[in-house]
């Protein structure tokens, strides 16, 4: 059966998730993970995407991205992808396929959603367990808006002017937004196949 053809639209917000073979893991060390970031960064360069939010777990991996051209998505996930699946089977000797399918993407249609969606990218090690609030994990986008940690990645959230009038106010404003949970999370990642 074919795949179904991707609906994207150009100057348009997606979130995309890409998941390990079978729950594998894709970044079992600090290494894996700054390559991960790096592969991120160098694929960031050839194309006009954002990233607004992100946040990189063991098994599995969220973008927010903003497109200029809906025709630089598959590019862009493609390259990265490719270029991180070579270091990880070159360090491991792993065999077969690294990542479980095509990587998913569900376009952000509003405001609200677009909030709502980094919020819900960046409380991902909260929900796992893996530590008490958002901003503590090292390896997603939480702590440029918490704390002004800039690693090369990150545009800001256009809607992050939105949580204060100054920086240090939204820099508070958005550390108690992303900290407080919602009950809608399980159903999200029910949808995208995470637990």
């Amino acid at each position: 059966m074919p795949r179904t053809k991707r609906l994207l639209c150009d100057d348009s917000v997606y979130h995309v998730m890409q998941k390990g073979n079978n729950g594998l893991k894709l970044c079992k060390d600090h290494e894996d993970f700054s390559m991960l970031l790096k592969c991120i960064k160098k694929h960031l360069r050839k194309f006009k995407i954002s990233v607004y939010h992100y946040c990189l777990m063991a098994t599995h991996l969220h973008l927010l991205l903003k497109l200029c051209s809906k025709d630089e998505l598959a590019k862009f996930m493609q390259g990265l992808l490719q270029s991180y699946g070579f270091y990880y089977k070159r360090k491991y000797g792993y065999r077969g396929y690294l990542y479980q399918n095509r990587y998913k993407s569900k376009k952000i249609s509003n405001d609200e959603y677009l909030l709502e969606c980094g919020r819900y990218i960046e409380r991902n090690p909260v929900r796992a367990g893996i530590v008490k609030t958002p901003d503590e994990y090292k390896w997603s986008s939480c702590s440029h808006y918490t704390q002004g940690d800039y690693d090369g990645i990150i545009t800001d959230d256009f809607l992050y002017g939105n949580f204060g009038k100054n920086l240090k106010d939204r820099q508070c404003g958005y550390k108690e937004y992303v900290s407080t949970s919602r009950p809608y999370e399980d159903i999200i990642d029910k949808e995208f196949s995470i637990k």
